[in-house]
């Protein structure tokens, strides 16, 4: 195992750089990657993720399936995976890390050359699509990522094709979309970029034009938005009902469909502004808006009765990715969102997709993957069980692109 910590980017900057960096502006292809999986010790395969999101969760689920791991972290915020969680003395689950100035350093050519060397099979997480240009992730990140790069991107919704068209071909019911806020005809949950932090989106409701208006012009002037996001903002439906992340995993190898458990978000400051009694919600309100930025998640579970309606909207967006965006899902997606009461009966409506591994460990704590596994499985846990029979069935390169 491998243990040395990189204290920067720096500290490697006298690696040559590989043969790969031919077409640096070209887009990635997936007979690239294969030649790269061909070049592994598949016997002592690495897998990486970035510090943060999920990195913990994938590195503690490798652990147990006899793979290395390295998470690739971000100068001022690594003693997660330095300290706390590094492998030593039979504890921890990270063996290696990379401190980087910031985390898009990572494609780099020294630190590519890098994480081939250690044979790496990279996980990819949200924050692939937080803290990087979708273009140097498609033309300069030459390590095989399990699961499939271009779909990374289509969780923003001003990209073609994104989530929502593809959740409309699968036949998925997600909220009613509103391209003009003159036509608004019931409560809407209005989501623009952040004026200060362009990655998080603010949130606000409104029920007609003029409330919409009203509500817009206010933040704008307090500078929580500016004309720009508000432009391309998104204004839904906001669906009532019990609010629900189906995490589910597709496996190439088995060719089937698991669902790896449920759970909801926990939000700030919405959480804190919810346990207040209603009369000190009004007040607090009138200094404050509600902000829906992910704090954590909490595990819950479903009545039976819905699971396979859940199973089937999973099964109808796999197969449409199949199609769509070949090769498809390859192991953790998730569909986020709120079961309504109907009429005539309760209905899933789906207002987010997540194309990668949830930020959600606590999933593992529902009852679900025991039910198939008759254990518990997490989402990290159960890549890592992927990617090992595949390397024993000689099928890695069905995982990665």
């Amino acid at each position: 195992m491998v243990s040395k910590a990189y204290k920067g980017i720096e500290k490697i900057k006298d690696i040559n750089p590989q043969p790969h960096f031919s077409k640096m502006t070209e887009k990635i292809t997936r007979e690239e990657i294969w030649e790269i999986v061909d070049s592994y010790d598949t016997e002592n395969l690495c897998l990486g993720s970035l510090g943060g999101h999920s990195a913990l969760d994938v590195c503690s689920g490798a652990k147990k399936h006899g793979f290395n791991t390295i998470a690739v972290c971000q100068k001022g915020r690594e003693k997660t995976y330095t300290e706390y969680y590094k492998s030593r003395g039979g504890k921890g689950c990270i063996d290696e890390t990379i401190v980087l100035k910031k985390f898009s350093d990572i494609t780099e050519p020294e630190i590519v050359k890098k994480l081939q060397e250690l044979n790496t099979i990279f996980i990819h997480n949200r924050y692939f699509w937080v803290y990087f240009n979708f273009d140097d992730v498609e033309t300069k990140f030459r390590v095989p990522i399990f699961g499939n790069r271009s779909l990374l991107k289509t969780e923003e919704r001003d990209v073609c094709p994104n989530q929502y068209d593809f959740l409309e071909k699968a036949d998925i019911r997600i909220p009613k979309h509103f391209s003009n806020a003159k036509d608004i005809d019931r409560l809407v949950l209005v989501k623009a970029s952040e004026a200060c932090r362009g990655y998080e989106r603010a949130f606000f409701f409104a029920s007609s034009y003029e409330d919409y208006m009203k509500k817009s012009d206010e933040l704008l002037g307090r500078g929580i938005f500016t004309e720009e996001s508000l432009e391309t903002a998104v204004i839904e439906e906001y669906v009532i009902g019990a609010q629900v992340n189906f995490n589910f995993f597709y496996s190439p190898i088995d060719e089937e469909l698991e669902l790896m458990g449920t759970d909801m978000r926990r939000q700030t400051n919405l959480d804190g502004l919810l346990r207040l009694p209603a009369k000190q919600q009004v007040e607090v309100l009138k200094y404050t808006e509600p902000k829906y930025i992910e704090t954590g998640h909490a595990a819950c579970t479903v009545k039976e009765s819905l699971l396979e309606k859940a199973f089937d909207a999973g099964r109808r967006f796999a197969e449409t990715l199949k199609k769509e965006a070949s090769p498809g899902i390859i192991g953790p997606f998730a569909l986020q969102g709120a079961i309504s009461a109907g009429p005539p009966k309760e209905e899933l409506v789906v207002f987010d997709v997540s194309m990668r591994i949830p930020g959600s460990p606590g999933t593992r704590f529902t009852p679900y993957s025991g039910y198939l596994y008759g254990k518990s499985v997490s989402c990290g846990e159960r890549i890592a069980m992927e990617i090992k029979k595949a390397v024993k069935e000689g099928r890695l390169k069905e995982l990665v692109t």
